[in-house]
């Protein structure tokens, strides 16, 4: 019988949590979002962002600027978040409209990133120097990797095959699931036989978001593997991931669901980074 990897539930296990230790803090932490345009993907995500924060007891400050407005000045801004003492996490959101490129992130404090995209931070990843419940890690590959904790989902050995090769997920989610001793395969839009290799995989993750271009069905999947659905895609309305989930589930042994299975895990990862950060800040420890 196939178990559900329930990401809300444990999403709102951490949360709790993170509410008693942030009532052990001497003020709330804070966290800023920089927001560039009027996109409304990227509005809709951080009202998310915004309405997590308030749920646990994080102070929440936008900083929204008009499409066209020139690099220098979001420099400015980070360096201005980056030295005042009531701001613990800062976010610059993706994507920021053309011209401008992601060089402004890399002026993000690290001891504030809490997207975990800072070159130091990347660094430290790649090179195995981090600790998953203390460092500034990506939160999207984290939260699956605590996901598949809660659940004593191994690694060690396993064939994880990873259909995304991004900055946010795939690479960074590569080096977890490399580091907990599995074997990691990372497949993209270029690689031979897409099919092939979905098929070998005792651990599946894919994040595509591509339906009905790209859709996983039980073809593609191995008896009891474990499918780990980051897709997002907006069918009729309705949100759903990159797998057949229907006709999925009755093949496998685990699997997220779309919506309730990682999206709620990300959110709640990036509350920890907040925390994390918070917590360091009254120990006077830099992360």
């Amino acid at each position: 019988m196939v178990t559900l990897l329930d990401g809300k539930r444990v999403a709102e296990e951490v949360k709790k949590e993170l509410r008693e230790r942030i009532g052990k803090l001497p003020r709330p932490p804070k966290l800023a979002v920089i927001l560039v345009g009027d996109d409304p993907a990227s509005k809709t995500y951080v009202a998310g962002k915004e309405k997590d924060c308030r749920e646990v007891g994080i102070d929440f400050q936008l900083l929204h600027f008009p499409a066209g407005t020139e690099e220098e000045e979001l420099i400015c801004t980070i360096r201005e978040l980056n030295t005042d003492p009531t701001v613990h996490g800062i976010i610059v959101q993706l994507p920021l409209p053309p011209p401008l490129t992601n060089q402004p992130l890399s002026h993000i404090d690290p001891s504030k990133d809490v997207d975990g995209l800072h070159p130091l931070n990347v660094g430290k990843l790649w090179l195995g120097q981090y600790d998953l419940d203390r460092d500034l890690l990506p939160c999207t590959p984290k939260g699956v990797i605590k996901l598949l904790d809660y659940y004593s989902v191994s690694l060690a050995g396993k064939l994880a095959v990873i259909v995304n090769r991004s900055n946010l997920v795939g690479k960074p989610l590569a080096k977890l699931m490399l580091d907990r001793n599995a074997t990691v395969v990372i497949c993209h839009s270029k690689t031979p036989s897409l099919s092939e290799r979905m098929k070998e995989a005792d651990i599946l993750v894919t994040a595509v978001g591509r339906r009905p271009k790209f859709v996983v069905g039980p073809e593609a999947v191995k008896e009891g593997a474990v499918v780990v659905d980051i897709g997002m895609n907006f069918i009729g309305g309705k949100l759903v991931g990159d797998v057949d989930f229907e006709r999925v589930k009755e093949k496998v042994s685990y699997i997220t669901p779309v919506p309730g299975g990682v999206g709620p895990m990300t959110r709640a990862m990036l509350l920890h980074n907040v925390v994390l950060v918070a917590e360091r800040a009254e120990r006077g420890v830099q992360v």
